[in-house]
């Protein structure tokens, strides 16, 4: 599979319609029994396509396919007008990817206790920065195993699209990255898995291991489907690696699934679905004026308590219990 910067919705439409509604899914504002509350826009940035796409509005596949394939990008292809506004209202700065793989290679470093595990950092004659990929099967120290490492918990907190996760292209550059040289916290687990699988099943198994183990959250839409969408490629195009052929789409439909309770809408300074903290309006009768209205704002916002807002908490499933419950995340924030 050619790597493609611009992950296309009809493309993945193509695979299975329902691996596009699974992406879009909000599972913290769905309810059982009530049809699919989507990820909504959270930006401003394509309310002059139409009323569908303001800010509040949900993101539905008929506003994203087919003639409407390329509303979404990556903000490497996006104006620089757009770039240097969402900076401004929401300091959206992504990060060259020698940067995410340095510091992903400083975790790697306290996990394993050296450094040069998956890559070495090195600068070029013109002043680059740039690495080598290890080329031989990753060693592991006394008391842990490769299951151990594929376990470990990760997150990157407002993910925007996830360059630490999964680095199939320098979101400053817009340049693609090979599969072997990628330094993702998901592309070192999928790497882990594969050399030291052999087979399909076990490959599926632990990779399914490794998406239940990252986790990240954004605030924007867009950013998040992109983000969703490029851990949803990586599963493929490293199965593809391994095996010579697409996975099933029973496995690619689970992975999708995985992603979209892993990686999800939230505003990181409160821990709820951005903007749902709302003004509560009491009415107070008194015996000589009528009815005042008295209105009450947030608690949490006004008191910057994050345990005490009133907006809609997130919910993520914790992976590890026998019926993977639903938690807040927010409660898990001692």
């Amino acid at each position: 599979m050619a790597i493609e910067v611009d992950i296309l919705e009809d493309y993945i439409n193509s695979i299975s319609p329902e691996l596009l509604t699974t992406l879009l899914k909000d599972h913290t504002t769905s309810k059982e029994g009530e049809p699919q509350r989507n990820i909504f826009w959270a930006t401003s940035d394509y309310e002059h396509l139409g009323e569908e796409y303001g800010y509040h509005f949900p993101i539905l596949p008929h506003l994203i396919t087919g003639d409407n394939g390329h509303v979404i990008m990556p903000r490497i292809l996006k104006s620089r007008d757009t770039q240097s506004a969402r900076s401004r209202d929401m300091a959206e700065v992504f990060t060259p990817s020698w940067i995410c793989n340095a510091q992903n290679n400083l975790i790697d470093e306290a996990w394993f206790g050296r450094k040069g595990v998956f890559n070495t950092e090195y600068i070029t004659e013109q002043g680059q920065h740039a690495w080598r990929a290890t080329t031989d099967p990753i060693i592991f120290p006394e008391g842990k195993s490769w299951r151990d490492y594929v376990r470990d918990t990760r997150m990157e907190i407002t993910c925007g699209e996830a360059p630490y996760i999964v680095s199939r292209y320098d979101t400053t550059t817009g340049g693609a990255i090979p599969l072997e040289k990628r330094i993702g916290l998901l592309d070192r687990k999928l790497r882990v898995v594969s050399e030291n699988t052999t087979t399909s099943g076990e490959w599926l198994e632990w990779a399914q291991t490794a998406y239940k183990s990252i986790y990240g959250y954004e605030w924007q839409g867009d950013n998040l489907l992109i983000a969703r969408e490029a851990m949803l490629i990586s599963f493929i195009e490293y199965y593809e690696a391994k095996f010579g052929k697409q996975p099933l789409l029973k496995s690619i439909n689970y992975i999708a699934y995985i992603i979209s309770w892993n990686v999800w809408q939230m505003d990181g300074l409160k821990g709820v679905v951005p903007d749902s903290c709302t003004d509560r309006v009491e009415i107070e009768q008194t015996l000589f004026d009528g009815p005042i209205e008295r209105v009450i704002p947030c608690e949490g916002c006004t008191k910057d308590d994050i345990h005490r807002h009133n907006g809609t908490y997130c919910l993520i499933r914790d992976w590890g219990t026998k019926d993977h419950r639903r938690i807040r995340f927010i409660d898990l924030i001692k």
